[in-house]
């Protein structure tokens, strides 16, 4: 682990407390299709619990991103991971008629869940009457990130490069969007033409965000190089963060789970800075007044060999 991974964990976290983790936890959903399923992870004690609601990157689910929820729930947070239409879990066929809207039922689903807070306390056994309603942040992956940005302010741009509906939550007063793709101007024809959804807009993601971006993350859907990732915060309003990694993918070192095939730069060190540092961005946040963050942020500026670089606005 290299020194501000470690600092940071004597700045932001006590020993880690025991885990509950229940699944599924069923929300009614009419017109989706299927009800939504809904992992969620807390502390087995303790009260006022800030939440976090994550969405998975394509074709995962709610048991994915152990690396990120376990950490989260184990210091401090209750985590809620729905199961998107995407999911290789459901087996959706590429011609169903809800395909091309999956990206608009994705971010439905991160508001259902919220919706639902009273259903998901008395799904989980012990857990009612201990979430603290005031301090909640959204997360999420690649496709993921894109989802829970729009709850953040961002938009959608139509075929005129006119910003979409304005789908932000105010319940939501804080953001950890992790390899979230950029603008859609450098899209390849194929993303283009098939995923009318990536013409995002940032200008009005006004909430607070931690940004995450690999140095060496190249996607096939753009034309542009790693650069493109940082897009989100260069063309966001203040109060941003960007933590760019050095030699990370798309994975960011492998954050959607424990040794899975799609992650091509395993580094545990990677893992563990992104799970130190969201904690203290998302505790500052939430909580006016705490160092956490300013903390964090100075061990990883003073560490002689840093697995990447912050900068703010």
């Amino acid at each position: 682990m290299s020194q501000s991974a470690m600092v940071a964990t004597d700045v932001v976290t006590s020993a880690p407390t025991s885990v509950v983790s229940m699944k599924p936890v069923v929300l009614p959903a009419p017109g989706r299709g299927e009800d939504l399923q809904v992992r969620v992870s807390a502390p087995a004690t303790g009260g006022d619990l800030p939440i976090i609601v994550f969405s998975h990157g394509f074709g995962w689910s709610m048991n994915g991103y152990a690396p990120l929820a376990d950490f989260w729930a184990a210091h401090g947070f209750v985590v809620l991971q729905p199961t998107h239409l995407d999911s290789r879990t459901l087996g959706l066929p590429a011609e169903d008629p809800r395909t091309p809207r999956i990206w608009r039922f994705r971010i439905e689903d991160l508001k259902r869940v919220l919706d639902g807070l009273d259903v998901v306390e008395a799904s989980v056994p012990g857990l009612g009457g201990r979430l603290d309603r005031s301090r909640i942040a959204v997360a999420g992956h690649s496709w993921g990130a894109q989802t829970a940005s729009t709850l953040l302010g961002a938009r959608v741009l139509d075929s005129d490069g006119v910003p979409g509906e304005d789908m932000s939550d105010p319940r939501v007063t804080a953001g950890v969007l992790l390899a979230l793709t950029g603008l859609g101007d450098d899209l390849t024809p194929f993303a283009a033409e098939n995923l009318p959804f990536m013409k995002p807009s940032f200008a009005t993601m006004t909430t607070p965000a931690l940004i995450v971006a690999g140095d060496q993350d190249q996607s096939a859907l753009s034309t542009r190089g790693p650069d493109w990732f940082t897009d989100p915060y260069t063309y966001s309003p203040a109060n941003k963060s960007l933590l760019t990694l050095f030699g990370a993918e798309h994975s960011l070192g492998g954050i959607p789970g424990y040794e899975v095939a799609e992650t091509t730069d395993e580094n545990p060190a990677r893992v563990a800075l992104i799970q130190q540092l969201s904690v203290a961005f998302l505790r500052s946040a939430l909580y006016p007044g705490d160092t956490s963050w300013r903390a964090a942020a100075t061990a990883l500026q003073e560490d002689p060999s840093p697995l990447g670089k912050l900068e703010s606005k």
